[in-house]
């Protein structure tokens, strides 16, 4: 028969006496210990299961076991706390933000970001209807939005990027706080209207509306 001497060490250091820790680690490695029962440590130990050295060492074991899994445990990352580490992340604060420039004038997304079709239709609308862009479709027979005659600006544009980063963190951490949420669809920014605010010394601020499409 053969001491594991790394495991006798081990259980040395954890509090068992040297005589237990001898027989416990004879041809036996710490997995394999943890695997015993009751019953079979006190015969190995030669001591009784109601005696106070038999609990202490015995508490030892289940400790050591209780933190392997902790340990297993904490390597998990569900979906959920990675959104949450996404959101948090500091160096997201330390990218360039365009719209910090003091020559960009401030501009926001035309409604929420994560809303439906229809709800983007009666939100734009409201929007632009002083602009009298409604028009009806005689293919569909329903109203439309004649987005195109707005200027345009490029889903990759820096402006754009950043107002989507913005949007997908808080929906991020929408799902994260309720798993039933249901997250934003890929390439949803495409389409929308920007809302475009700038200072003017003689009308105080002047608004103007751009349409973000994926290519010229």
């Amino acid at each position: 028969m053969v001491v594991k001497s790394a495991t006798k060490k081990r259980l040395m250091e954890l509090g068992v006496s040297e005589e237990f820790a001898h027989k416990l680690a004879t041809d036996r490695n710490m997995t394999d210990i943890k695997s015993l029962s009751h019953d079979e440590i006190a015969s190995t130990l030669g001591i009784s299961k109601d005696s106070e050295s038999f609990t202490n060492v015995m508490a030892v074991i289940a400790e050591q076991g209780s933190r392997r899994r902790a340990q297993k445990k904490s390597k998990k990352i569900t979906i959920r706390s990675r959104a949450i580490d996404d959101f948090d992340r500091p160096e997201i604060e330390l990218r360039f933000n365009a719209l910090n420039h003091e020559l960009v004038p401030h501009q926001e997304l035309v409604g929420d970001a994560n809303i439906s079709e229809e709800e983007q239709f009666e939100v734009e609308k409201k929007e632009l209807e002083p602009w009298k862009m409604i028009e009806f479709d005689e293919e569909t027979e329903k109203h439309r939005i004649a987005k195109e005659l707005l200027p345009k600006i490029l889903i990759t544009d820096p402006v754009v990027q950043v107002l989507k980063e913005r949007a997908e963190s808080l929906d991020n951490a929408k799902l994260a706080a309720d798993p039933e949420h249901k997250p934003l669809a890929a390439g949803w920014i495409a389409d929308r209207v920007i809302k475009v605010i700038r200072k003017s010394p003689s009308a105080g601020k002047t608004i103007a509306y751009r349409l973000i499409v994926e290519g010229n």
